[in-house]
């Protein structure tokens, strides 16, 4: 089932004596449970992509639809529901309240909805038991890991079963060991739990672990690849042959 359509978007910045083009009509539709993953060199307009599919900047022209709700016209309250109660955003910084301990971070979006504390506390634990970080709920963001963190601020964007997850070079500040793990998680919060993802990467690896891949160039879309019954290494080496054809540096991964 389709859940999210983008429609001929454009996205401008700057003025008429400077204007920069960043997204260039750009169409797409991502399934319920598909785990998408968004590559393209630095500057190809993929975070700005992003951006707008979460709101957090607006399109210059076209429409963007998820459930059949145009978000580019929603305003106030309705824009704020509509990021409370349908979208989890995973940043590359993690965004912790250093203030909170992880167990309040990720209690926080759940004490918005004003959901009861039993329920609160039975949705933390359950999502702290899937991504492995139950012994660091009562410590605070400086006394975590990098992976501890990331996990932290998955979770905190999970926890209200949003729509859909988006997520911003998620493995950008983890190590290899660190990064595997996450990937790991959202591989089964995919699988199992039919949670819909889009992330951009620029790592052909982390983009390996994706059910289909979005090239941008130049803001538009230059070619996608979807994985179907190819192992994840099969699948790796064809988005290697993609990032060559961009022109990209392979040790780089585009």
């Amino acid at each position: 089932m389709e859940l999210l359509r983008i429609c001929q978007i454009e996205k401008y910045y700057g003025n008429k004596s400077s204007l920069t083009k960043a997204i260039d009509d750009i169409s797409f539709t991502v399934r319920e449970g598909e785990f998408l993953a968004i590559m393209g060199a630095s500057g190809s307009g993929k975070t700005t992509l992003l951006n707008c599919i979460s709101t957090i900047d607006k399109v210059t022209a076209g429409h963007i639809y998820l459930e059949n709700t145009d978000i580019t016209k929603l305003k106030g309250k309705e824009l704020n529901r509509f990021r409370r109660e349908k979208l989890g955003f995973i940043f590359q910084d993690f965004n912790l309240l250093d203030t909170l301990t992880a167990y309040e971070n990720i209690s926080l979006a759940l004490s918005l909805q004003k959901l009861p504390a039993k329920k609160i506390t039975e949705a933390v634990e359950q999502v702290a038991a899937q991504l492995d970080i139950a012994q660091v709920l009562q410590k605070y963001p400086y006394q975590m890991s990098g992976g501890q963190k990331q996990r932290v601020a998955s979770a905190r964007a999970i926890v209200t079963n949003p729509k859909i997850v988006l997520a911003d070079e998620p493995t950008g500040a983890l190590d290899s060991k660190a990064a595997k793990m996450l990937l790991e998680r959202f591989h089964y919060l995919n699988s199992e739990h039919r949670a819909t993802i889009m992330m951009v990467t620029h790592d052909s690896f982390v983009a390996s672990y994706a059910t289909r891949v979005l090239f941008i160039k130049d803001g538009k879309v230059f070619h996608e690849i979807s994985k179907g019954s190819d192992s994840r290494k099969e699948f790796f080496d064809k988005i290697i042959d993609v990032v060559t054809l961009l022109g990209g540096d392979v040790s780089d991964a585009l």
